[in-house]
């Protein structure tokens, strides 16, 4: 069996000290081979830069994912044309740097696949079809694997849904980031494929989706631009645990976690 951990979107400096923190707690308690996050956010809240990713990774993560802030950063574009470990959206058209298909060796000889996707749904309407580019990438990813893991960061909970169903049976899991907010529905689809609409935050937990809370409020009563400020205080761990069967590549079990600082355990 193959045990994969995916720590929802991590959130500027109070994500990746909650990350070093809780990792830990969670290799004590469940089995991890491998250790996948969503970046996107890392860096002061929106973003990547290479050190965060470097920090990320000495942390013990394997992948790092991206989505709509993959371009905030522009001292990640030599960086993703440098690195196989950190993959951006594959449907963002054009040639933009980087890729969104990475391969990763594992001890037993085989490899896993990691797909990027972001949806279309109340999004940038200039990506290219998610179902189209899944299509041609999942065929190349099989022709080397059948231990596929899809990150398909969008918005509409009907986008995810859908495409997890189109994937079923495909691939090992879809895992949907994006919105911050941990839902409740992880399942195995009856084609062995993991779903889950949304893996959560790992961040501050006394925030609106990472951020101060009044300042997002301020935007929302004036309509005004306002920057906003990674929050602080309490923060929240947010993942999802996977067994995949490496002779099947499908998955067998699955554990929502969620664990925040106002309690002592790991749930």
């Amino acid at each position: 069996m193959l045990h994969i951990l995916f720590i929802g979107d991590i959130v500027g400096r109070p994500g990746r000290k909650m990350v070093t923190e809780t990792l830990t707690k969670v290799k004590q308690e469940l089995p991890v081979d491998i250790v996948i996050a969503n970046g996107e956010n890392a860096a002061g809240g929106v973003g990547l830069t290479p050190e965060t990713a470097d920090e990320l990774f000495s942390y013990g993560i394997n992948i790092i994912t991206l989505g709509n802030h993959a371009w905030d950063k522009k001292a990640i574009y030599n960086y993703l044309d440098s690195t196989t470990r950190v993959i951006r959206p594959a449907n963002q058209p054009g040639a933009p740097p980087g890729q969104g298909l990475a391969f990763l060796a594992l001890p037993s000889g085989q490899k896993l696949a990691v797909i990027n996707l972001m949806g279309r749904a109340f999004f940038n309407s200039i990506m290219d079809c998610p179902f189209r580019a899944a299509d041609d990438l999942v065929e190349t990813a099989r022709k080397t694997t059948n231990l596929i893991v899809v990150d398909f960061h969008a918005e509409a909970t009907s986008e995810k849904a859908a495409l997890g169903w189109y994937l079923d049976g495909k691939v090992s899991a879809i895992i949907g980031t994006h919105t911050h907010v941990q839902t409740a529905d992880e399942r195995i689809l009856p084609q062995g494929s993991a779903y889950i609409t949304d893996v959560g935050m790992t961040g501050p937990y006394d925030s609106v989706i990472g951020f101060t809370p009044k300042l997002v409020i301020e935007r929302f009563l004036t309509q005004m631009p306002v920057r906003f400020e990674v929050a602080t205080g309490p923060r929240q761990f947010s993942a999802l645990w996977m067994s995949l069967d490496e002779k099947t590549g499908k998955t067998t079990a699955i554990k929502r976690i969620f664990h925040n600082e106002l309690t002592d355990n790991v749930k």
